[in-house]
């Protein structure tokens, strides 16, 4: 299963596959890279990763890519699994209903701050990966949505100016990032995952900070409601807050 959804991950150069770079600096590298990995599901809950088809797909050795795998166990994006490597934990739904609503604390408020710093070229960006994403969801193309989802989220984040708030909501990433290809198992998704993107749009135009932390957690909100259903322990929805 793990070399199958590596492979998935093909079509754009590799940080790590880079000649001439060894040691730390390539261990750093493949750090990134798989951490962005996680961050926008090329691995699903539950599956192991093997070290050898991950090294393989990033053009380096074995040392650098259990160096990595190690470092992300430590952060809790992936767990040690005694004799067998390292895997991809499953959250159950009060796990996942745990970090949804730090989620929504920290990227609302991360949202309304940085909504108030965008510059123009930004806003720019955001309209770009805004129609992007569309033309993603009309094909049902996951890697380009959710790649272009995670650079939306980080344009905003970032503008707010503070590593510390974007630090943690970048780890709370790691742990929902292995769900976020399941959106995609669910059509009525579809057509409603850009709606508060579109919503974000509207409120910097109208330099609404306050909106602009709704549609985000709305955003938020709405693609939890499809992803904790595949979560361990049922499927009930939760009120919208």
């Amino acid at each position: 299963m793990a070399e199958k959804r590596v492979k998935a991950a093909t079509g754009q150069p590799t940080a790590c596959a880079v000649p001439g770079i060894t040691g730390s600096t390539q261990q750093d590298d493949c750090y990134r890279r798989l951490r962005q990995w996680v961050t926008v599901g090329r691995f699903l809950p539950g599956e192991r990763l093997k070290i050898r088809a991950v090294a393989a797909e990033l053009g380096v050795g074995l040392m650098p890519v259990r160096a990595a795998l190690q470092r992300l166990a430590a952060e809790g994006a992936l767990v040690n699994i005694p004799n067998a490597g390292v895997a991809v934990p499953s959250l159950s739904r009060a796990e996942f209903d745990d970090v949804l609503d730090m989620r929504l604390l920290l990227e609302g408020e991360a949202a309304e701050r940085g909504s108030l710093r965008l510059s123009t070229a930004e806003q720019a960006r955001l309209k770009l990966l805004d129609k992007r994403m569309a033309a993603a969801l009309a094909v049902a193309d996951a890697k380009t949505y959710l790649e272009d989802n995670e650079e939306f989220h980080l344009i905003l984040y970032r503008a707010a100016g503070s590593p510390s708030l974007l630090a943690l909501i970048e780890t709370l990433w790691l742990k929902v990032g292995p769900l976020s290809n399941q959106l995609f198992d669910h059509a009525d998704a579809l057509p409603v995952l850009n709606n508060a993107h579109d919503d974000v749009l509207l409120a910097l135009v109208r330099r609404d900070s306050s909106a602009v932390r709704r549609a985000i957690e709305r955003d938020l909100f709405v693609a939890g409601q499809f992803l904790r259903q595949v979560c361990r322990g049922g499927v009930a929805k939760r009120s919208a807050p």
